[in-house]
């Protein structure tokens, strides 16, 4: 899942930068946080975790085709501060995604967003005064258990000040295989995030 995350953003990174001088290209930075349903999984000896709440920082860009207002948007998403994990551990998700993107206009200051694609659900784990070390890595103090996921979301952009924007904005993740407890699992294999970002137009 990594070397799929790693692959995206290179890939990315070369597309825009092909495009970016003939197409509009934005660049964002947001915040939100998670929300994750409960499900019937859990029994009534023990409850499932679920996976929602905490600060969600993001980072994000794309590139548009200034006539069809299709375009590839790249982002990642993770918590601010490690959330418990049944109280003996502590954990950090990381979610990363690839996507296809449709940018409608609806005025001189409104725009549209909406985007599918795939990506990996990262989760790192920490156990306290567990360091594992090696040769290239170096030396860590966690553990990660990746997870191929689907994504869509949608998003309302206003144009406050010349090219700078506002974008309030939700995200659907399909986590597959989210709920194995061997390799730490939550409740459900879907969660939400919910948010708003700021960001800057090149080439509007």
């Amino acid at each position: 899942m990594r070397k799929l995350a790693l692959l995206a953003h290179v890939f990315a990174f070369l597309f825009l930068a092909h495009f970016a001088a003939a197409q509009q290209t934005d660049i964002m930075v947001g915040g939100g946080t998670l929300m994750q349903p409960y499900t019937s999984n859990s029994s009534q000896s023990f409850t499932e975790l679920a996976e929602k709440g905490g600060t969600y920082l993001s980072v994000g860009a794309d590139v548009v085709d200034h006539d069809r207002r299709f375009g590839l948007n790249l982002e990642s998403s993770w918590r601010y501060h490690r959330a418990s994990y049944y109280g003996y551990e502590s954990y950090r998700p990381i979610l990363t995604d690839i996507n296809a993107l449709y940018q409608p206009k609806v005025g001189k200051k409104f725009g549209l967003d909406f985007m599918a694609g795939v990506g990996a659900a990262s989760t790192r784990f920490y156990l306290p005064g567990v360091v594992t070390c090696g040769y290239f890595a170096g030396c860590i103090d966690y553990t990660s258990t990746d997870h191929f996921m689907e994504h869509f979301s949608g998003g309302l952009r206003y144009y406050f000040w010349h090219n700078f924007f506002v974008r309030p904005e939700a995200h659907v993740y399909h986590i597959n295989n989210n709920t194995n407890m061997t390799t730490g699992g939550f409740n459900s294999n879907f969660v939400t995030r919910v948010g708003a970002s700021i960001g800057y137009t090149i080439g509007r």
